[in-house]
């Protein structure tokens, strides 16, 4: 299989924590697939029309994008785990969705304030992002109780969009009134699959 990566993308972390919790980190060729919406990478392009990392390339020349779908696929090859059966499933997926809604937000931040001239930047805009970003955090809160130690895919999420927000937005304090939240990321941030994959 073939990875096309960038270090400090979420999304790929994503995908790299799945790999080391299935025990398969070393099955995976990194290719560096770093890019932009404005500067493509010319390689991940042509595995993945839109341009985006993470894009896998799976043994029989098939390329999966999107970490969620990546995720799957791996969960579904090597037997991982992070996706449920029945009805449990569903509250994963939610979870899952919500903390892409994270990184979402953050790299439309990040993007404004690297991409864009500062004369067109429109502050309401990030304002409107850290609103979702705030807003999420504060379901997760209220939800971090219930997360208990193992890991799903929802909880593979969080913790790479926790990661994230310490990495890019480290003035956020996003853990100041969120003590259920900070205190469950404390611990799961020294797993060996995230502390592997911690960007540099």
């Amino acid at each position: 299989m073939k990875l096309y990566h960038s270090d400090t993308s979420p999304y790929v972390r994503k995908v790299m924590v799945a790999l080391h919790l299935a025990g398969k980190a070393e099955a995976v060729d990194l290719v560096p697939g770093s890019g932009t919406p404005l500067d493509p990478n010319e390689g991940t392009c042509s595995a993945n029309p839109l341009g985006k990392v993470p894009c896998l390339v799976t043994d029989d020349g098939l390329a999966l994008f999107d970490s969620r779908v990546i995720t799957r696929h791996l969960d579904a090859t090597f037997g991982i785990g992070l996706y449920p059966e029945g009805d449990a499933l569903w509250p994963v997926l939610a979870r899952e969705a919500l903390a892409e809604g994270i990184l979402d937000a953050a790299l439309l931040v990040v993007y404004e304030a690297r991409l864009r001239p500062a004369e067109l930047r429109f502050s309401p805009w990030v304002q409107g992002q850290m609103s979702k970003i705030h807003r999420a955090l504060g379901v997760l809160e209220g939800e971090a109780g219930r997360f208990g130690e193992g890991f799903d895919a929802g909880l593979v999420a969080v913790a790479c969009a926790l990661g994230y927000l310490d990495l890019r937005f480290a003035d956020l304090g996003w853990r100041e009134g969120r003590p259920a939240l900070a205190g469950w990321y404390e611990g799961v941030a020294e797993h060996p699959a995230l502390v592997a994959t911690r960007p540099a």
